[in-house]
This record gives C-alpha cells, structure tokens and sequence, in this order.
C-alpha cells in the first residue's frame, strides 16, 4: 500500500510490485500484518517532512509482526521460519526486507498478527513510562489519553512499575481501561480534568493532540518537582515553574521491544486488537481516524487468498 504523493487518503494505492530480496544484514518477512498509527495520517498528508522525509513512492506501515522467510548474508540471528516483530517502514505489504538488527523475537503468548500492534506504540509508551517520567512504586500518575494504543500499554507499564494510575478515557473505552489496571478512570467527555483530579499527581503522561490552553491547564494538577510527558504537543512550563516538561519522539530501541516481549509472555502485559482489517482497507482506516471513528489499535493484514 503506497502513496506516489501526499495528500488525502485517496492517493493511498494498492499497487503490484516484485517481492524485495533481503541484502547484507537483511531478512525477507512474509507479513503476518502491520498496524495503524495515528502519525501514519500526518505522514501522508506532508505534515513530518521536516522530521521523516520520505521518497515517493512510498510504502506505508511502521509495525512488522511476520515470518523470515529469507535470510541475507551475514546474519546469523535470525533464521527461515522465525517468527519476529520490529519497526520496518514498508510494513503495509505482502513482504518486506528490514535489518535484522531491528527486530526481535515475536511473543509466543499471542497470535502472531496481534504482536503488529506492539513495536511503535509500546516502545512508545516505555520510553515515556520509564526514561522520561521515571515512574515508579508509590507514584500517582494520571494517563492522558489510556483509550488509545499507546494508552494502553502506558497504563500497564506505570502499574507494573507499582503506581497509583489515574486514567482519561471515553465510555466505549472504560471497560478496557480498567481490564489494564487504572486505579481511577475520568470520564473526560463528561467532566474536566481540572474537576477530576482532586489530589496532584506526580507525572502526567499526555498521549493526546491538545490546544496550548488546554495544555497549561494539566500542569496545576503536578506536585511541584513532578513532570508532565507528552508524545504529541510539547508542553512548556513557565519559567520558575516547579514542573518539569519533557516532549519526546519515541527512537526504535529493540532492548525495550524485548523487555515488552518478555512482560507481554510473562502475561504482565496484554495486547488488546480493536480491530483487524484487510490491508486494502487501510485508505478508509485513514479516513476513520481523521474522523474520529478509530479506537485502540487496529492491526492489518494481507489479503493473500487473493493472489
């Protein structure tokens, strides 16, 4: 599935290209799926040249969950049938070569096409958890956003880690919420944050697009010395503010995909699939997630009995 300019998601196209062969270092994976990342709509439409430019035509699909199939010279930790996951860009296809130095082996707790919903949004929430918010036993923390993919795992980490989780969520997204252990859930289409929370945290993980004025309005909410974390907007704390303010780009790290591995095999932490589609739907789930009518993390897979 590429795009050969950016744009809506029209310019999503299922196109018929050879099957890659891997290269020095390399693996060829037969893909199990991949999965939807709400960043893959700005990466369409243009909006993180600055930051990820691409060469068109480009394949979409950040999230690999397959099978080697093909083995490259020198690589020896990985061999034909292993199943394995990892940050691939290319993901969104049949096969995909990607360095074997950026995968790990798939969990063998779960279906192997559930594990796509894994690498970009849990090494996400791993990283904002334990290297940015420094989350640990005894600790209140609010989740803002845990409905979402990364919420997730955000709110399984930070319990894992022995705090006290305060969550926002919607009501379609509540039971799911609680199943991954928040202490508190806020109905934040129902009542404000600044209602909600009636004892200060001390970290505030936001996985939410915010306004500046809404931004400011979590930082109250902090005991001085805390700190907010944010994967989307950065969050400025005034000058002489006791909070600190961390924004941070998750960077594809396999040490923290294999510890989640390891949790996710132990049953610490699960993976929940909102959905799985047929990866020649993924122009319409881009449509359903600029419009709001996404949920969770939607996994795709190959449409193979067609070929």
């Amino acid at each position: 599935m590429r795009i050969h300019r950016y744009g809506d998601a029209s310019v999503i196209r299922d196109d018929d290209i050879p099957r890659p062969t891997p290269g020095l270092g390399e693996v060829l994976i037969e893909v199990a799926a991949t999965s939807f990342n709400p960043s893959d709509t700005g990466l369409r439409r243009g909006l993180l040249r600055s930051v990820f430019p691409l060469d068109l035509p480009h394949t979409l699909g950040g999230d690999v969950a397959g099978r080697v199939v093909e083995v490259g010279e020198n690589v020896d930790s990985f061999a034909v049938g292993d199943p394995v996951i990892g940050q691939v860009d290319g993901a969104a296809a049949e096969y995909v070569t990607a360095p074997a130095d950026v995968l790990v082996a798939a969990p063998g707790a779960i279906p192997l096409a559930h594990a796509a919903a894994i690498p970009i949004a849990g090494v996400t929430a791993w990283q904002a958890v334990f290297e940015h918010a420094r989350i640990g036993a005894g600790q209140r923390v609010l989740v803002n956003g845990a409905g979402g993919g990364v919420g997730g795992f955000a709110v399984q980490l930070a319990k894992h880690a022995g705090a006290y989780v305060v969550a926002t969520a919607s009501p379609r997204s509540t039971d799911k919420v609680r199943r991954h252990g928040a202490d508190e859930i806020v109905d934040y289409t129902a009542t404000p944050l600044t209602d909600a929370i009636d004892e200060p945290v001390d970290a505030i993980l936001n996985l939410v697009p915010l306004t500046t004025r809404q931004a400011g309005t979590l930082l109250p909410l902090i005991r001085p010395g805390g700190v907010v974390v944010s994967v989307t907007i950065p969050i400025k704390a005034p000058a002489g503010s006791p909070v600190n303010a961390v924004h941070f780009v998750a960077r594809n790290d396999t040490s923290h995909l294999a510890a989640l591995v390891k949790l996710i095999d132990a049953g610490t932490v699960r993976v929940d699939i909102a959905a799985t589609r047929h990866l020649t739907d993924l122009a319409s789930v881009h449509r359903e997630a600029e419009s709001g009518r996404t949920r969770g993390k939607i996994i795709l897979v190959p449409r193979r009995d067609s070929r």
